[in-house]
C-alpha cells in the first residue's frame, strides 16, 4: 500500500507542481490539437513524442491544472475538460530539467456544455475504452434486461467487487507513469485502487451512465486513494469498490454507497 500511496501522491505533486516557462511557445499550428469532441468535454492532442524527451500536457483553467504525461506508443491521447463551461488553456510541455517544462504549443478552448455531466461519460487517457473492449462487452452482459441505472450500477459493482482482488505485487512496482489498462485488469481479475476506479468508470460509462474517477484521501484507507463518485436519481455517491472488494474478502458486510463525508477529493477525471 505504501508503494500505491507514494505513486498516486507523485501523480498529484507532479499535476500540482510542474514548473513552465512560456519563452518557447509556438502557437501558430495549431494541428496538434483536436476539438472535434468539444461537445462531449473532450479535446485530444496528436503529439511524436520524442525518444528522449518527457512530454506533459497541461489544461488549465481559472489558475486550476491538470498535468498529465505522453507517451511515445500512443500517436493520440483525449484528456476531460472537467472544470466547467468557461475558457481552458491546453498547453504541451517539453522538460527542460528536474521538473522544469518550457511550453512548445499552447492553444485556448472555449467549452459550452449545455450538460456538465457528459464529460464523464467519455473516453480519456486514465478511464479509456472503445464499444469491442472486453470491459464494455462484459458491462453489457451484465445489464441485460436491467431497465435502471441503479439496477445497472449494482449488477456491475457486485462483479467488480467479487472478481477483481486487489494486486500487491503491482502496488509495489507501480511507477509514477502508471496507467491503467481495463482490459487487463478485466481478465487478471487483480489491480491496485487506481485499476479498481478506472474499470467501474469505464463499464458504467459504456452503459451511460456519468462516472467520475475520483483522487484523494479517505479515513478509510490510511493512503493515497482513488475511488469513484457515480450519478444516480440526479445525485453523485460515493462508491469505492477497492475498499468493498476487501471488505467482502474478509466476509465483512458492504454497502453499495460509503459516506461523502469521509472521501476528501483531490482529483477529478
Amino acid at each position: 500500500m505504501k508503494k500505491i500511496y507514494f505513486m498516486l501522491l507523485t501523480l498529484f505533486v507532479v499535476v500540482t507542481s510542474v514548473q513552465t516557462s512560456t519563452a518557447s511557445a509556438a502557437t501558430a499550428d495549431s494541428s496538434w490539437l483536436n476539438t472535434s469532441k468539444l461537445d462531449q468535454g473532450v479535446v485530444a492532442v496528436s503529439y511524436d513524442v520524442p525518444a528522449d524527451k518527457r512530454i506533459k500536457v497541461m489544461i488549465t483553467k481559472d489558475g486550476n491544472s491538470y498535468t498529465y504525461n505522453l507517451y511515445a506508443s500512443q500517436s493520440t491521447e483525449s484528456f476531460p475538460l472537467q472544470q466547467g463551461n468557461g475558457t481552458y488553456k491546453v498547453s504541451v510541455l517539453e522538460n527542460t530539467t528536474g521538473n522544469k517544462y518550457k511550453v512548445v504549443s499552447s492553444e485556448d478552448v472555449e467549452l459550452k456544455l449545455s450538460d456538465a455531466n457528459a464529460v464523464y461519460l467519455s473516453s480519456v487517457q486514465n478511464v479509456k475504452w472503445t464499444s469491442s473492449d472486453k470491459a464494455v462487452v462484459k458491462a453489457k452482459q451484465l445489464t441485460k434486461g436491467l431497465t435502471t441505472d441503479e439496477a445497472k450500477v449494482k449488477a456491475i459493482y457486485n462483479y467488480i467487487v467479487a472478481n477483481v482482488k486487489y494486486d500487491n505485487a503491482l502496488a509495489a512496482n507501480v511507477t509514477p507513469d502508471y496507467i491503467p489498462n481495463n482490459d487487463n485488469t478485466l481478465l487478471s481479475k487483480k489491480g491496485i485502487c487506481y485499476d479498481y476506479a478506472s474499470l467501474f468508470a469505464t463499464m458504467l460509462r459504456s452503459e451511460g451512465i456519468p462516472t467520475k474517477l475520483v483522487m484523494g484521501n479517505t479515513s478509510y484507507v490510511s493512503t493515497y486513494h482513488a475511488w469513484n463518485e457515480v450519478l444516480l436519481n440526479g445525485k453523485w455517491v460515493t462508491i469505492d469498490t477497492t475498499v468493498d472488494a476487501g471488505l467482502a474478502k474478509n466476509n465483512k458486510d458492504v454497502g453499495l454507497t460509503k459516506v461523502a463525508s469521509k472521501y476528501s477529493a483531490a482529483k477529478f477525471y
